[in-house]
């Protein structure tokens, strides 16, 4: 069978040489298809290789004498021919958006999946030194007790976390999943405090804790929350050098709970500061000092922190001057928590 022959002559104008909105795209595209057409037909030219058209060339040439169905003949072609540059223009257009809007998807996709990941890592450690405990614990059963509560707390974390994992809409935004109730923010920071208490004692570090007395009342996710401040406080024990100190202090202004986790580790330097909650992101210095971090803890404190209506940001005077975490959230009234 011969080649089915291709007569239609077509106008292209590109993005974003050509313009960059709808109706620019199109008029150009027009032009360059007037010229396809004045050339002879079946073939295609681009607007930037198409000197610009004046009103007479965005006819056909006349050959000879033509009837007046000839001259609608005519224009209906060069209405359907501007037509489908139209169309051609917007159909672009809307691939384009489309490919920008599943691209987003999954950058949102690849930060959710490793915040999960170092989230799923984080339990493993308190787990392992509370067994590793637990035999030289057996007699005291206060100290068992405990042990085994901080295994099961981490167990549950990690069985959320995996919750969010298997939960297909979490991936697609992004976002992990908040149960809120009215809670005590005082328990919850000593049981984020007691679960980080092995790795501090294991460099010697010294912690100074300052709590308001009475209930801190806040309207969040218990296993989120406890996210937040172990986070803060491994990040703390990790980038503070052996016997040197850590302090979790808390004070209520106004409507508001202002929570400060502060150390006089290795500090920020001003560059990576303005940088550190972002995902992926870690001082140079950092990484020589601990290797095996992926700047993803903090990442997930500020989008844990933010979702809960709340504020995180870092301080730091530089190299060996320490760092400090400053963690806002609102308070409720004490009468919200459950009796």
């Amino acid at each position: 069978m011969p080649p089915f022959p291709v007569t239609a002559s077509v106008g292209i104008a590109i993005y974003p040489d050509d313009g960059v909105d709808a109706q620019s795209l199109i008029e150009r595209a027009d032009a360059a298809m007037y010229r396809a057409k004045k050339a002879g037909g079946g073939r295609f030219v681009f607007h930037s290789n198409a000197p610009s058209l004046d009103a007479n060339e965005k006819r056909l040439p006349e050959n000879g004498v033509r009837g007046e169905p000839q001259r609608e003949l005519e224009q209906q072609q060069f209405h359907d021919l501007r037509d489908a540059n139209e169309q051609l223009v917007l159909s672009s257009l809307a691939a384009q958006e489309a490919q920008e809007l599943a691209t987003q998807a999954q950058r949102r996709q690849v930060k959710f999946l490793a915040m999960v990941a170092h989230e799923l890592r984080n339990p493993l450690a308190p787990i392992r030194s509370a067994a590793e405990l637990l035999n030289w614990a057996r007699s005291n059963e206060q100290q068992h007790e405990k042990l085994q509560e901080i295994i099961k707390r981490q167990l549950t974390h990690m069985a959320r976390i995996i919750d969010d994992l298997l939960d297909g809409s979490r991936v697609d935004s992004g976002k992990f999943h908040l149960e809120c109730s009215a809670v005590d923010l005082i328990g919850i920071l000593e049981v984020a405090i007691d679960s980080c208490i092995p790795a501090m004692d294991a460099k010697l570090q010294h912690l100074r804790v300052q709590l308001p007395h009475g209930p801190l009342v806040v309207n969040g996710d218990p296993v989120r929350l406890d996210q937040i401040f172990r986070n803060l406080l491994d990040n703390a024990t990790k980038y503070t050098h052996k016997g040197g100190g850590i302090a979790l202090t808390a004070v209520v202004i106004h409507q508001a709970v202002v929570l400060t986790v502060s150390d006089n580790g290795i500090g920020i330097a001003a560059e990576a500061l303005q940088r550190v909650f972002d995902l992926f992101v870690q001082d140079p210095r950092a990484i020589a000092v601990h290797g095996g971090g992926l700047g993803i803890g903090l990442a997930v404190v500020r989008e844990l922190v933010e979702a809960h209506g709340g504020s995180v940001v870092a301080s730091s005077s530089g190299h060996d001057l320490g760092s400090e975490f400053v963690v806002t959230l609102p308070v409720v009234a004490d009468e919200s928590l459950p009796a």
